[in-house]
């Protein structure tokens, strides 16, 4: 006898929104792939903490390039 069993929860509980992808997720990756010369695997990788920061100090080091 087999036996369905249905998942309890509705609505989306889990994971992010396809908004939050586009807009901080792959928009990170983007600039550390063109700007950091980093593989989009290592970028996705990451913890996201750690992208943040490498994302945060590479505008750094690009302003003070600039300047």
């Amino acid at each position: 006898m087999c036996r369905k069993e249905r998942c309890p929860f509705l609505g989306q509980c889990f994971g992010v929104s396809s908004e939050y992808l586009e807009k901080f997720t792959y928009e990170e990756i983007f600039f550390l792939i063109n700007y950091g010369n980093w593989s989009f695997t290592e970028a996705y990788s990451l913890p996201v903490q750690l992208r943040r920061w490498f994302v945060q100090r590479t505008i750094k080091s690009l302003e003070e390039e600039a300047s």
